[in-house]
């Protein structure tokens, strides 16, 4: 059992934190050095929000990286370097998907994405999986941003509230609310559509 003066005793930042703090300052090579430590989870993040139909996905992670080291002059510490990158991700992610949902409703296809993203030789469990994600992609279109932002990282990338939160430097009971708003907007979407009650089942 710890003491109470061991539970008060700070911890030490990770080495990530210490260089995204050099860089933060101006430290060119630190900057690099972040840069290269964070690309393959902003990848993934990128990829989990844009879904695995879109073609441009190295580019949209780019773009991320780009927005990181232009935001990283105000890193602060308030969280863990990977957690910033992860939230300038999903906003550039989310900004992409919304631009290539206008193009393509000005120059409509007839293809649905999701029908691009769901191969029928899939299982039908992973089938059904996929196209609750992509339900869930295109409900981000549609939303606020801090609403989207919540949602994108409660449900897509599967973050506790209080992870939300710490990211986000918003109070506990205002992430509830956007996840609630954000939750209010998919049920009225499937009110709409009865048929994706099946498909979405419950969202966490």
């Amino acid at each position: 059992m710890s003491s109470a003066a061991e539970d008060l005793e700070p911890v030490e930042p990770s080495a990530l934190a210490v260089v995204a703090r050099r860089a933060a300052m101006g430290d060119l090579e630190a900057t690099r050095e972040l840069v290269e430590a964070l690309a393959p989870r902003v990848t993934r993040v990128v990829r989990a929000i844009v879904g695995p139909s879109y073609a441009e996905v190295d580019d949209v992670a780019q773009q991320a990286l780009i927005a990181l080291v232009q935001a990283i002059p105000r890193f602060r510490g308030e969280c863990e370097p990977g957690s910033y990158a992860t939230r300038i991700a999903v906003r550039i992610a989310v900004t992409a998907r919304r631009r290539a949902r206008t193009w393509v409703s000005r120059h409509d296809s007839g293809i649905d994405a999701s029908e691009l993203a769901n191969g029928s030789d899939a299982p039908f469990d992973v089938a059904a999986a996929n196209r609750r994600k992509e339900i869930v992609r295109q409900l981000l279109d549609t939303l606020p941003d801090e609403q989207a932002d919540a949602l994108a990282l409660r449900f897509m990338l599967g973050w506790s509230l209080d992870e939300i939160a710490a990211s986000t430097a918003a109070p506990l009971n205002t992430v509830r609310s956007r996840l609630r708003l954000a939750k209010e907007a998919l049920r009225r979407r499937i009110e709409r559509d009865h048929a994706l009650a099946d498909e979405l089942e419950v969202l966490p």
